[in-house]
């Protein structure tokens, strides 16, 4: 009579206890790093799990460009080109010791009436670069107006006895400041913003 066949994988009736794989594992798998020896590793298994408390690397930071720098710089140009306009007026337009401030006056005039103008064009009218709007808006009317000499000249109207004058300067510049702003902004809706075609003419072929 032959001998029985061995004994295959599978073939053998379960008996409801886990299998033991033999002493030092299958020879064809290696066992995870680590790992006891027979532990074979998990399907999509790719990497060992590591600690809760190992280091975290810091995520990648931006490159200088794409950041603040960038903004910071066209600011400071800006600014500086600003306050050179700003400083142009003042020699141009002197005022005296003891006359009304018309050059700060009208410096905070027109350079409101441009910002005005400026925020509905970047915003409302044309799609610029993210710079333009901080080198102008933030740098070069930043530090076309001016608030500090606005204060400083109240101050010297007071100090030499005329109140009266300075709290005229103070609301005056303000409102015309404020009217300014929105005689810009109602100017360059109107301008910029396309005129609406008339539904019965869209279409249509231009003779």
């Amino acid at each position: 009579m032959p001998p029985p066949p061995p004994d295959r994988p599978g073939s053998r009736p379960s008996s409801g206890e886990p299998e033991v794989p033999p002493p030092g594992g299958s020879p064809d798998v290696l066992p995870l790093p680590g790992g006891p020896p027979g532990v074979l590793p998990s399907v999509g298994d790719s990497e060992v799990p590591q600690s809760p408390d190992a280091p975290v690397p810091d995520p990648p930071r931006p490159a200088p460009w794409h950041g603040q720098a960038p903004v910071v710089a066209v600011v400071a140009v800006g600014g500086g080109l600003g306050a050179a306009a700003r400083h142009g007026a003042a020699l141009l337009w002197p005022t005296g010791t003891t006359g009304f401030p018309w050059t700060t006056f009208w410096v905070n005039v027109v350079g409101c009436f441009v910002v005005g103008l400026f925020m509905v064009a970047v915003t409302e009218a044309w799609t610029v670069h993210r710079l333009v709007r901080p080198f102008f808006g933030t740098g070069v009317l930043g530090g076309f107006t001016t608030f500090s000499t606005y204060v400083v000249d109240i101050q010297r109207l007071i100090e030499e006895g005329r109140p009266e004058t300075a709290l005229g300067y103070l609301a005056v510049t303000l409102l015309a400041a404020l009217t300014a702003v929105l005689v810009a902004t109602a100017t360059a809706r109107r301008v910029l913003r396309p005129t609406p075609v008339p539904a019965h003419e869209k279409g249509k072929s231009p003779s």
